[in-house]
This record gives C-alpha cells, structure tokens and sequence, in this order.
C-alpha cells in the first residue's frame, strides 16, 4: 500500500508487567473501513487505546499521515494526536450526563482553532446525521437511551473534524434495530470523507460493512485481508460468523 493515513508496525504493550500486544502490524489507506475482530482479550481495544495515546508502556511505531508527513503518535499524547485529526469513541460511550446534548457536541470541538462558522458548519452536519439529537439538544446526556447516547458518542467524535475516527464496540448494548441503525449511520460518516478503524464483537455485522479486516488471536496479527474474503474464510466462518455463511 503507497503512503498509507495509519500505519502501525511491530507495536508492543504492556499493562503493567503483562504484555497484551505482542508485534500487531496494520496499514489503513485513506477513505478505508477497517475492522479489527477477534476473542476477548485480543488485544484489539488496546490497539485502539495505544493509537489514541493511552497507553504508556508501549514499543513500535504508529504512524500516521495527517498532514502530508508522516508523524510518529507513538510519543505523542492524546491532545496532540487530537490534533492530528484523530477522533476515538471509546466503549461505554463516555458521554457528559449531566450536560445537555448541545454541550457534549460542544465540547468535541474545544480543542478546535477553526472559525466559529466552520464549527457550526460540522454541528449542523452532526445534527443532520442524528437528527434525534437535535430534538433532544437541550436534554441532559444522562436521560438519552443507550443508543441516543451512542449515537451523541459519535456526533462529538465528528466536531473534531476528524480523518480518521477510533470507535471500539459501538454496537455493545444495543438491540438488533438500534445496532444496524448505527453502522448505517458510520457507513454514511464514511462516504463523506471519514476513515473508520473499528473494534467490534458482532464481527459478521463489521465485516458486511468494511473493505478489510485484521484478526489479532493473543496480542498478535492472525488473519488479515480483504473483509469479504475473511467472510468466507472457514476459520473466521467457524471462530466468528457462528458458521458457514
């Protein structure tokens, strides 16, 4: 792949004395979805936590190409990478409850320098995405569903204006119509512009929607390739998919 937008090579993690990554590399292209699935305890929410700078003891390279140049986040910390345009959805959502909708949307853009035209230009567009949210703006993050708080997750990642945007398990907690609901919504976040780097557990789901996909089995690669093809692929089918498909 030419001048990939995140490229991680040979990264290494620890929590504590543990090692939880043990060499993962993985390349996204510009306007990609990639999916990371595997079992509990992959590794693949640390992946995550590690690109973002959450993590302290680490080793390897995370480069990414926000701005013509390749910059190495790996000594970076999380407000800076922010402003490399890299935006993250943490699980569990982590919305603001008692703020009101508005002032969570408002805080994804703190950090921003742009003119103040540009910002309500993007919370239109986040707005227009959910347009629960704007019905609900003046309600406390507190009293949303789970969804609706997921979803105001992910319209405050977009106030960030971000490239590329980290979401690990946004379907966790979901029902069934809530869940296709959101991953339409992050398809659509996609075609405008927006690489996806997503985590999550309902892997047939993430795969439907992505272009390609890595398995990390014990904090290391196992499969990678494109999406559709790893739907077919028997050990995915049988580990992942629940069977043939």
């Amino acid at each position: 792949m030419n001048n990939p937008l995140l490229e991680i090579k040979n990264l290494e993690s620890w929590y504590g004395k543990v090692k939880i990554l043990n060499g993962v590399d993985i390349h996204i292209a510009e306007g990609e979805i990639v999916s990371l699935i595997g079992p509990n305890g992959a590794g693949k929410s640390t992946v995550l936590k590690n690109i973002f700078g959450l993590i302290e003891k680490r080793h390897g390279e995370i480069l990414f190409n926000g701005d013509g140049k390749h910059i190495n986040l790996l000594n970076k910390t999380s407000q800076q990478i922010v402003k490399t345009g890299i935006s993250y959805v943490p699980q569990g959502r982590s919305v603001f409850p008692s703020l009101t909708v508005q002032e969570n949307l408002d805080m994804g853009a703190y950090i921003r320098e742009d003119k103040k035209s540009e910002i309500m230009h993007d919370l239109n567009y986040a707005y227009e995405k959910f347009p629960i949210l704007r019905q609900r703006k003046n309600q406390k993050a507190g009293l949303l569903s789970g969804g609706e708080q997921q979803m105001l997750a992910i319209a405050r990642a977009l106030m960030l204006h971000p490239k590329l945007m980290l979401l690990d398990e946004p379907s966790l907690g979901l029902s069934p119509k809530t869940k296709f609901a959101i991953f339409e919504k992050i398809k659509e976040i996609n075609k405008s512009g927006v690489t996806i780097l997503i985590v999550e557990q309902n892997a047939r789901m993430s795969l439907e929607m992505s272009d390609r996909a890595y398995v990390l089995e014990l904090g290391k690669n196992k499969l990678e390739g494109n999406a559709k093809d790893l739907t077919k692929d028997e050990r995915v089918q049988h580990l992942y998919l629940g069977g043939a498909v």
